[in-house]
Protein backbone atom coordinates (compact mmCIF):
# COMPACT_ATOMS: atom_id res chain seq x y z
CA UNK A 1 0.00 0.00 0.00
CA UNK A 2 1.54 3.52 -1.08
CA UNK A 3 1.49 6.03 1.94
CA UNK A 4 2.02 9.73 1.19
CA UNK A 5 2.99 12.50 3.07
CA UNK A 6 1.76 15.87 2.05
CA UNK A 7 3.33 19.08 2.99
CA UNK A 8 1.58 21.91 1.34
CA UNK A 9 3.41 24.65 3.00
CA UNK A 10 6.78 23.26 1.88
CA UNK A 11 5.79 22.54 -1.35
CA UNK A 12 6.37 18.81 -2.06
CA UNK A 13 4.82 15.35 -1.41
CA UNK A 14 6.79 12.09 -0.25
CA UNK A 15 5.70 8.29 -1.53
CA UNK A 16 6.92 5.49 0.31
CA UNK A 17 5.48 1.81 -0.66
CA UNK A 18 6.22 -0.23 2.32
CA UNK A 19 6.30 -3.36 0.35
CA UNK A 20 8.93 -2.36 -2.78
CA UNK A 21 10.86 -0.24 -0.72
CA UNK A 22 9.59 2.33 -3.57
CA UNK A 23 9.95 5.75 -2.43
CA UNK A 24 9.94 8.99 -4.45
CA UNK A 25 9.98 13.13 -2.76
CA UNK A 26 7.82 14.52 -5.55
CA UNK A 27 7.98 18.53 -5.60
CA UNK A 28 4.49 20.52 -6.84
CA UNK A 29 4.44 22.08 -10.12
CA UNK A 30 6.56 24.97 -10.46
CA UNK A 31 8.86 24.17 -7.73
CA UNK A 32 12.16 23.02 -7.12
CA UNK A 33 13.01 20.19 -4.90
CA UNK A 34 13.34 20.48 -1.03
CA UNK A 35 16.35 20.91 0.40
CA UNK A 36 15.46 19.36 3.50
CA UNK A 37 12.45 18.13 5.39
CA UNK A 38 12.18 20.99 8.42
CA UNK A 39 9.04 18.39 10.15
CA UNK A 40 11.33 15.75 10.83
CA UNK A 41 13.55 12.81 9.16
CA UNK A 42 11.90 10.36 6.36
CA UNK A 43 14.83 7.46 7.36
CA UNK A 44 16.24 7.20 10.93
CA UNK A 45 19.40 5.30 10.95
CA UNK A 46 19.62 3.58 14.82
CA UNK A 47 22.41 1.75 16.37
CA UNK A 48 20.28 -1.03 18.93
CA UNK A 49 23.37 -2.52 20.08
CA UNK A 50 27.26 -2.11 19.85
CA UNK A 51 28.13 -6.04 20.28
CA UNK A 52 29.33 -8.13 17.73
CA UNK A 53 31.85 -11.42 18.38
CA UNK A 54 33.52 -11.25 14.83
CA UNK A 55 35.43 -8.33 15.64
CA UNK A 56 36.07 -7.27 12.09
CA UNK A 57 39.20 -5.32 11.73
CA UNK A 58 37.95 -2.59 9.31
CA UNK A 59 34.40 -2.47 11.82
CA UNK A 60 33.86 1.64 11.69
CA UNK A 61 31.70 0.90 14.88
CA UNK A 62 34.88 -1.07 16.62
CA UNK A 63 32.17 -3.22 18.19
CA UNK A 64 33.41 -6.33 20.14
CA UNK A 65 31.27 -8.66 22.73
CA UNK A 66 31.66 -5.66 24.84
CA UNK A 67 29.54 -3.43 23.33
CA UNK A 68 26.38 -2.61 25.20
CA UNK A 69 22.70 -2.83 24.00
CA UNK A 70 19.91 0.34 23.77
CA UNK A 71 17.84 0.23 26.54
CA UNK A 72 14.10 -1.27 25.04
CA UNK A 73 12.53 1.32 26.80
CA UNK A 74 14.67 4.07 24.66
CA UNK A 75 14.56 2.44 21.78
CA UNK A 76 10.59 2.66 21.77
CA UNK A 77 10.44 6.23 22.62
CA UNK A 78 13.02 6.84 19.69
CA UNK A 79 10.36 4.85 17.68
CA UNK A 80 7.34 6.83 19.03
CA UNK A 81 8.72 10.18 18.11
CA UNK A 82 9.80 9.03 14.47
CA UNK A 83 6.33 8.29 14.09
CA UNK A 84 5.13 11.60 14.99
CA UNK A 85 7.39 13.23 12.73
CA UNK A 86 6.76 11.18 9.45
CA UNK A 87 9.65 8.87 9.03
CA UNK A 88 8.73 5.90 6.84
CA UNK A 89 11.42 3.81 7.90
CA UNK A 90 14.23 2.98 9.92
CA UNK A 91 17.39 0.89 9.51
CA UNK A 92 18.29 -1.05 12.45
CA UNK A 93 22.13 -1.38 12.38
CA UNK A 94 25.13 -2.21 15.64
CA UNK A 95 27.40 -4.05 16.54
CA UNK A 96 25.10 -7.38 14.97
CA UNK A 97 21.47 -5.94 15.64
CA UNK A 98 19.42 -9.53 15.34
CA UNK A 99 21.62 -10.30 18.50
CA UNK A 100 20.00 -7.73 20.98
CA UNK A 101 18.20 -9.81 23.24
CA UNK A 102 15.05 -8.05 22.50
CA UNK A 103 15.15 -7.58 19.22
CA UNK A 104 12.01 -9.52 18.19
CA UNK A 105 10.00 -6.74 20.22
CA UNK A 106 12.04 -4.12 18.40
CA UNK A 107 10.84 -5.03 15.34
CA UNK A 108 7.16 -5.74 16.30
CA UNK A 109 6.98 -2.52 18.01
CA UNK A 110 8.54 -0.58 15.26
CA UNK A 111 5.37 -2.56 12.95
CA UNK A 112 3.23 -1.33 15.25
CA UNK A 113 3.58 2.46 15.11
CA UNK A 114 3.60 1.78 11.26
CA UNK A 115 7.30 2.81 10.58
CA UNK A 116 8.94 -0.36 8.57
CA UNK A 117 12.28 -1.98 10.17
CA UNK A 118 14.99 -2.78 7.75
CA UNK A 119 18.47 -3.68 9.54
CA UNK A 120 22.07 -5.27 8.59
CA UNK A 121 23.16 -8.73 9.93
CA UNK A 122 26.31 -10.33 9.45
CA UNK A 123 24.51 -13.70 9.74
CA UNK A 124 24.76 -14.57 13.35
CA UNK A 125 21.76 -15.44 15.38
CA UNK A 126 19.30 -15.83 12.52
CA UNK A 127 17.22 -18.36 14.35
CA UNK A 128 13.73 -19.13 13.56
CA UNK A 129 11.79 -16.85 15.33
CA UNK A 130 13.59 -13.95 14.59
CA UNK A 131 13.58 -15.36 10.41
CA UNK A 132 9.97 -15.49 11.53
CA UNK A 133 9.31 -11.59 12.19
CA UNK A 134 11.76 -10.42 9.72
CA UNK A 135 9.41 -11.99 7.13
CA UNK A 136 6.44 -10.44 8.53
CA UNK A 137 7.27 -7.08 9.43
CA UNK A 138 10.49 -6.06 7.31
CA UNK A 139 11.36 -4.30 4.27
CA UNK A 140 14.73 -5.73 3.61
CA UNK A 141 17.81 -7.27 5.10
CA UNK A 142 21.19 -6.62 4.15
CA UNK A 143 23.99 -8.86 4.48
CA UNK A 144 27.25 -7.58 5.06
CA UNK A 145 29.95 -9.17 2.75
CA UNK A 146 33.04 -10.47 4.03
CA UNK A 147 35.75 -12.20 2.38
CA UNK A 148 36.33 -15.58 2.05
CA UNK A 149 32.27 -14.88 1.76
CA UNK A 150 31.16 -18.12 3.32
CA UNK A 151 29.52 -17.03 5.63
CA UNK A 152 27.90 -14.44 3.54
CA UNK A 153 26.56 -17.39 0.97
CA UNK A 154 24.69 -19.39 3.95
CA UNK A 155 23.40 -16.21 4.98
CA UNK A 156 22.25 -15.40 1.75
CA UNK A 157 20.63 -18.48 1.83
CA UNK A 158 18.87 -18.69 5.03
CA UNK A 159 16.95 -14.86 4.48
CA UNK A 160 15.79 -15.83 0.71
CA UNK A 161 14.79 -19.33 1.33
CA UNK A 162 12.57 -17.99 4.00
CA UNK A 163 10.94 -15.56 1.02
CA UNK A 164 13.48 -12.69 3.00
CA UNK A 165 13.94 -9.51 0.42
CA UNK A 166 17.67 -9.44 0.69
CA UNK A 167 20.57 -6.98 -0.25
CA UNK A 168 24.07 -7.36 0.04
CA UNK A 169 26.37 -4.59 1.75
CA UNK A 170 30.05 -4.90 0.10
CA UNK A 171 32.68 -2.63 1.33
CA UNK A 172 34.22 -1.16 -1.95
CA UNK A 173 38.19 0.00 -1.34
CA UNK A 174 41.19 0.29 -3.84
CA UNK A 175 41.82 -3.99 -2.73
CA UNK A 176 37.70 -4.99 -3.27
CA UNK A 177 37.19 -3.30 -6.24
CA UNK A 178 38.57 -5.93 -8.35
CA UNK A 179 36.21 -8.38 -7.00
CA UNK A 180 33.54 -5.82 -7.43
CA UNK A 181 34.36 -5.74 -10.99
CA UNK A 182 34.66 -9.64 -11.26
CA UNK A 183 31.14 -10.36 -9.40
CA UNK A 184 29.81 -7.52 -11.55
CA UNK A 185 30.99 -9.53 -14.88
CA UNK A 186 30.25 -12.71 -14.01
CA UNK A 187 28.34 -12.82 -10.61
CA UNK A 188 28.37 -16.19 -8.30
CA UNK A 189 26.05 -18.46 -7.25
CA UNK A 190 25.18 -17.38 -4.18
CA UNK A 191 24.39 -13.92 -5.23
CA UNK A 192 21.19 -15.13 -7.97
CA UNK A 193 18.60 -14.74 -5.82
CA UNK A 194 19.44 -11.12 -4.12
CA UNK A 195 17.30 -8.24 -4.54
CA UNK A 196 20.76 -5.98 -4.93
CA UNK A 197 24.58 -5.24 -3.95
CA UNK A 198 24.56 -2.11 -2.72
CA UNK A 199 28.10 -0.60 -2.81
CA UNK A 200 29.62 1.15 0.60
CA UNK A 201 32.68 3.56 -0.16
CA UNK A 202 35.62 2.12 2.70
CA UNK A 203 35.63 4.81 5.36
CA UNK A 204 38.71 5.60 7.17
CA UNK A 205 37.23 5.10 10.49
CA UNK A 206 37.29 2.31 13.29
CA UNK A 207 39.53 0.21 15.29
CA UNK A 208 42.17 0.19 12.49
CA UNK A 209 42.56 2.47 9.32
CA UNK A 210 43.81 1.22 6.65
CA UNK A 211 44.94 4.63 4.22
CA UNK A 212 46.07 2.71 1.61
CA UNK A 213 42.47 1.13 0.89
CA UNK A 214 40.62 4.19 0.16
CA UNK A 215 38.88 3.76 -3.48
CA UNK A 216 40.24 6.86 -4.86
CA UNK A 217 43.82 5.14 -4.76
CA UNK A 218 42.52 2.75 -7.14
CA UNK A 219 43.44 2.74 -10.94
CA UNK A 220 39.98 1.17 -11.86
CA UNK A 221 37.56 4.21 -11.17
CA UNK A 222 36.03 4.28 -14.44
CA UNK A 223 35.93 0.71 -15.47
CA UNK A 224 33.81 -0.44 -12.10
CA UNK A 225 31.89 3.10 -11.83
CA UNK A 226 30.30 2.29 -15.74
CA UNK A 227 30.05 -1.21 -15.48
CA UNK A 228 27.58 -0.60 -12.40
CA UNK A 229 25.55 1.50 -13.99
CA UNK A 230 25.35 -0.26 -17.30
CA UNK A 231 21.87 -0.74 -18.78
CA UNK A 232 23.74 -4.41 -19.17
CA UNK A 233 24.75 -5.36 -15.90
CA UNK A 234 23.86 -8.61 -14.50
CA UNK A 235 22.86 -7.27 -11.00
CA UNK A 236 20.95 -5.10 -9.48
CA UNK A 237 23.12 -2.25 -8.10
CA UNK A 238 22.80 0.78 -5.56
CA UNK A 239 24.91 2.56 -3.84
CA UNK A 240 25.38 4.31 -0.57
CA UNK A 241 25.90 8.66 -0.76
CA UNK A 242 29.78 8.30 0.08
CA UNK A 243 30.08 6.82 -3.89
CA UNK A 244 28.13 9.18 -5.84
CA UNK A 245 30.82 11.71 -6.71
CA UNK A 246 31.88 8.91 -8.85
CA UNK A 247 28.51 8.19 -10.22
CA UNK A 248 27.85 11.66 -11.36
CA UNK A 249 31.50 12.38 -12.45
CA UNK A 250 32.62 9.64 -14.24
CA UNK A 251 29.13 7.97 -15.85
CA UNK A 252 26.37 9.16 -17.25
CA UNK A 253 24.16 7.62 -15.14
CA UNK A 254 20.45 9.68 -14.44
CA UNK A 255 20.84 12.15 -11.76
CA UNK A 256 17.54 11.33 -10.71
CA UNK A 257 18.13 8.15 -10.36
CA UNK A 258 21.02 8.82 -7.31
CA UNK A 259 20.84 10.96 -4.37
CA UNK A 260 23.17 12.85 -2.42
CA UNK A 261 24.11 12.33 0.83
CA UNK A 262 20.85 13.52 2.87
CA UNK A 263 22.29 13.64 6.66
CA UNK A 264 20.82 15.95 8.50
CA UNK A 265 18.52 16.91 5.30
CA UNK A 266 16.41 13.45 5.13
CA UNK A 267 17.70 11.10 7.97
CA UNK A 268 19.26 11.20 11.15
CA UNK A 269 21.58 8.87 13.51
CA UNK A 270 21.16 7.49 17.02
CA UNK A 271 23.47 5.44 18.63
CA UNK A 272 23.15 3.01 21.29
CA UNK A 273 23.75 5.74 23.78
CA UNK A 274 21.03 7.93 22.71
CA UNK A 275 23.34 10.19 20.72
CA UNK A 276 22.33 11.64 17.70
CA UNK A 277 24.25 12.60 14.51
CA UNK A 278 23.97 13.85 11.21
CA UNK A 279 25.49 10.53 9.82
CA UNK A 280 26.86 7.47 11.54
CA UNK A 281 30.37 8.30 10.91
CA UNK A 282 30.37 11.39 12.72
CA UNK A 283 29.91 9.06 16.23
CA UNK A 284 33.07 8.64 16.98
CA UNK A 285 34.70 12.57 15.95
CA UNK A 286 31.83 14.07 17.76
CA UNK A 287 30.01 14.45 20.64
CA UNK A 288 26.72 14.85 18.71
CA UNK A 289 23.51 15.87 20.78
CA UNK A 290 21.57 13.89 23.91
CA UNK A 291 18.07 12.88 23.29
CA UNK A 292 16.69 12.44 26.76
CA UNK A 293 13.67 13.33 28.51
CA UNK A 294 14.27 17.04 28.00
CA UNK A 295 15.54 17.26 24.15
CA UNK A 296 13.43 15.42 21.92
CA UNK A 297 14.13 14.38 18.17
CA UNK A 298 12.27 17.27 16.92
CA UNK A 299 14.53 19.37 19.26
CA UNK A 300 17.76 17.96 17.68
CA UNK A 301 16.84 17.95 14.18
CA UNK A 302 15.33 21.72 13.66
CA UNK A 303 17.79 23.63 16.38
CA UNK A 304 21.12 21.18 16.53
CA UNK A 305 23.97 23.41 15.37
CA UNK A 306 25.60 20.54 14.25
CA UNK A 307 22.88 19.31 12.25
CA UNK A 308 22.69 22.99 10.99
CA UNK A 309 26.54 22.78 9.88
CA UNK A 310 25.95 19.76 8.08
CA UNK A 311 23.22 21.74 5.83
CA UNK A 312 25.63 24.28 5.47
CA UNK A 313 28.10 22.59 3.77
CA UNK A 314 25.61 20.37 1.38
CA UNK A 315 24.55 24.19 0.43
CA UNK A 316 27.65 26.15 0.09
CA UNK A 317 30.05 26.73 -2.74
CA UNK A 318 32.44 24.03 -1.78
CA UNK A 319 33.30 23.07 -5.01
CA UNK A 320 32.90 26.09 -6.77
CA UNK A 321 31.83 26.16 -10.79
CA UNK A 322 31.88 22.37 -10.69
CA UNK A 323 28.96 21.38 -12.83
CA UNK A 324 27.96 18.15 -10.33
CA UNK A 325 28.01 20.78 -7.51
CA UNK A 326 24.03 20.65 -7.96
CA UNK A 327 23.80 17.06 -7.73
CA UNK A 328 26.56 16.14 -5.88
CA UNK A 329 26.17 18.77 -2.83
CA UNK A 330 30.26 19.15 -2.50
CA UNK A 331 30.61 15.12 -1.41
CA UNK A 332 31.19 13.99 2.36
CA UNK A 333 31.67 16.94 4.96
CA UNK A 334 33.38 14.45 7.15
CA UNK A 335 36.20 12.70 5.11
CA UNK A 336 37.50 14.51 1.81
CA UNK A 337 38.99 11.41 1.04
CA UNK A 338 35.87 9.70 0.11
CA UNK A 339 35.54 11.99 -2.89
CA UNK A 340 36.27 9.91 -6.43
CA UNK A 341 35.22 12.52 -8.74
CA UNK A 342 38.94 13.15 -9.30
CA UNK A 343 38.54 17.10 -9.12
CA UNK A 344 39.84 17.68 -5.54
Amino acid sequence: MLKANRYKSLGYTSFFNPDTGFFARVPDKGTKDPFWSPHGPELMDISITNWCDKGCSFCYKSSTVKGKHMALEDYKSIIDQAASMGTFQVALGGGNPNQHPNFIEIIEYTASKRVVPNYTTNGRGLDSEILRVTKEHCGAVAVSAYPPYDETSKTIEKLVSNGIKTNVHFILDAVSINTAIDWLSAPPEFLKHINAIIFLNYKPSGRKIFEEKLLRHSTRLDEFFQLATSKNRKLKVGFDACCVSGVFARTSANTTMVDACDAGRFSLYVSEDMRVYPCSFQSGLAPGDQLDNETTLQDIWTKSSNMGAFRDYFSSERCGGCKHRSTCMNGCPLFDELVVCGNR
